[in-house]
């Protein structure tokens, strides 16, 4: 995507300044993992057997593990690449705590880790087409980030999605007994697992609030997890648990920051909940919504 700088009334264009060294582009992203991908930075080049893993890091809000590479070789295989990094972490779980507890003085256990949680993040400068094709499976936790450098010190970060993930990596002959293992431990979470629990009204429902909510601004981001979906800007500002009959929307403000005058939400900061924040609202009906999104507004002003 080209990028401009304007200049009085003249578009002038920004040219790019490539990272030549794999390396530059790790430094830029390890001091920069909470802003980038609000993940937590465990260490840089941590071998184990004959594979070494250029960033390991934490996602807190998945309690899993993150594996960050960084490609210069535009013709490997994503796919054969990720599924041993996975293979890898779920053969040597206590390594990895260990490897936390000891790098971020922390004393996690490990039934304490989702492992069904695990992703692989493949960082460049630029993906081959047929990379960004290979994402096309609904059991593959791997992304594809294209970090963009220009003049002037702007960069750009886009996650790179394929047009659909509808197949499974076994249909194409990965039917090895380590692909199996994975597809069966590491379970990627979509919209759709979460929609489908919905009744049609309960989602045609979380469909106007989605698209609501997306009206804010452009940059929001939509992160789906075990348990609810999560709507990110900064940090995530909105979470939603789709149930039968309604939705559980979460609003990520400390006790005491929200000004709901009609009392619909709930305190919820001294109970267990799966969304971020202390405010819980039980939504059934469409002509809610516009009240609600005066409440997640205010979150979103927070957390941007």
């Amino acid at each position: 995507m080209p990028l401009y700088k304007l200049i009085g009334k003249t578009l002038a264009g920004v040219k790019p300044d490539l990272f030549t060294k794999e390396k530059d582009l790790q430094v830029l992203v390890e001091a920069n993992l909470q802003t980038l991908f609000g993940l937590n930075f465990v260490r840089s080049e941590y071998q184990i057997g004959n594979l070494r893993i250029d960033t390991l890091a934490y996602d807190k809000e998945s309690s899993a593990f993150v594996v960050i590479e960084y490609k210069k070789g535009q013709n490997l295989s994503v796919v054969d690449q990720g599924m041993s990094y996975l293979s890898l972490l779920l053969n040597n779980k206590a390594d990895f705590v260990l490897e936390y507890n000891e790098r971020c003085n922390q004393t996690l256990k490990k039934d304490k880790i989702d492992w069904s949680q695990l992703r692989v993040l493949f960082v460049s400068n630029a993906f081959t087409k047929y990379q960004i094709e290979a994402l096309g499976f609904k059991d593959l936790p791997i992304e594809l980030w294209q970090v963009s450098k220009f003049d002037n010190n702007l960069l750009m970060v886009d996650r790179i999605r394929a047009t659909s993930a509808s197949a499974s990596i076994l249909s194409i002959g990965k039917k090895s007994s380590t692909f199996q293992k994975i597809t069966k431990e590491v379970k990627p979470y979509t919209e759709e697992n979460h929609i489908q629990k919905g009744s049609p009204k309960i989602q045609a429902l979380y469909g106007q609030f989605r698209e609501l909510v997306l009206t804010l601004s452009p940059d929001i981001s939509i992160k789906p997890t075990k348990l609810y979906v999560g709507f990110k800007a900064k940090s995530n500002f909105t979470d939603v648990v789709v149930l039968k009959n309604a939705m559980k929307v979460f609003i990520n403000l400390a006790k005491g920051k929200l000004d709901d005058p009609l009392h619909l939400a709930r305190d919820v900061s001294k109970i267990g909940h799966w969304g971020n924040g202390d405010y819980e609202i039980l939504v059934r009906k469409e002509d809610e919504l516009q009240y609600i999104m005066t409440l997640v507004t205010q979150s979103f002003k927070e957390n941007s």
